[in-house]
């Protein structure tokens, strides 16, 4: 707890029972009325903490309610991705099994015996660069170019083969149909994912911020403890000191009520003897009629 955070109660207001036993009246009252104040004066500090602390936690809920939204929309992204994922997958797996289609059916018609177009074609850019690149004699110039116009012929004429076949042209675009569309829900599940992310992220934060704020409610719940313990305790003293006090009223009572009695007794007897004398023949003055009147004696 911080230094702000501690309560400094004065030694006079630690009331012991036994100690204001011997304290007057003026001093109890005055005692009181200190404790009262302090009390008043604690129970008011522990409320503007009490509020704190429910605004706090109020923001902490605020806080959370925004976590679990970002969390949801992080969810519902994540279903999305792996909706996108499936059907990736399944046009990848799709393409596949096409591609194989189409490399079972070359073999079977026998469209792929030897070098392939890409082989062909790698053969005679080689040959064309090592043309225009080195200085050959005319018989090696000939034999190259003779070279390349059989490797073009050749490629030429695997690739009119291909193109020509319906049946395999139809699977190979096919295949690549599925792998376009495969790779289009793959960009889609980047993008899926890096909103889900980003929602992840925001989530991760609100969860941070809203441990914060419960922190900080937390110490302003265990201030307001500490500050309603002492207001109770000041307002424990209080009665203690009131009780002591209505003590003392009713002693006090009791002393005049017995006072009175004693002055009645002492008015009494002094009437009889006043009453004696009337009795006995002796003169009474007026003062003395009035007291055997208020005594009843006439």
């Amino acid at each position: 707890m911080s230094a702000e955070t501690v309560i400094q109660i004065p030694d006079e207001l630690d009331v012991d029972e036994d100690e204001i036993a011997d304290e007057d009246k003026d001093s109890l009252i005055e005692l009181a009325g200190k404790l009262r104040d302090k009390r008043n004066e604690l129970n008011s500090k522990a409320s503007e903490k009490a509020s704190k602390r429910n605004e706090l936690n109020d923001k902490t809920r605020e806080v959370v309610d925004v976590a679990q939204k970002h969390r949801e929309k992080r969810d519902e992204l994540n279903e999305k991705v792996q909706e996108l994922k499936d059907k990736r997958d399944e046009l990848n797996e799709k393409a596949n099994d096409l591609f194989d289609k189409v490399d079972k059916r070359k073999k079977e018609l026998k469209l792929e015996e030897g070098e392939s177009l890409d082989e062909l074609e790698e053969q005679i850019e080689d040959l064309e660069f090592k043309q225009q690149t080195e200085v050959l004699e005319p018989d090696e110039e000939k034999e190259i170019i003779e070279e390349i116009e059989e490797l073009r012929e050749k490629y030429n004429e695997r690739k009119s083969k291909l193109e020509n076949n319906d049946e395999v042209q139809e699977l190979v675009d096919e295949a690549k149909e599925a792998r376009e569309k495969a790779s289009e829900y793959h960009e889609k599940v980047i993008e899926f994912a890096d909103k889900a992310q980003e929602h992840h992220d925001k989530m991760i934060e609100a969860y941070r911020k809203a441990d914060e704020v419960r922190d900080e409610a937390d110490e302003v719940h265990e201030e307001f403890v500490e500050v309603q313990e002492a207001a109770d305790e000041m307002h424990e003293n209080f009665v203690t000191v009131q009780k002591r006090l209505r003590k003392l009223d009713k002693e006090e009572k009791s002393e005049r009520q017995t006072e009175r009695e004693e002055k009645k007794e002492e008015a009494k007897e002094e009437a009889r003897e006043v009453y004696e004398k009337f009795k006995e023949g002796e003169t009474l003055d007026t003062d003395d009629f009035m007291l055997l009147q208020r005594a009843g004696l006439l």
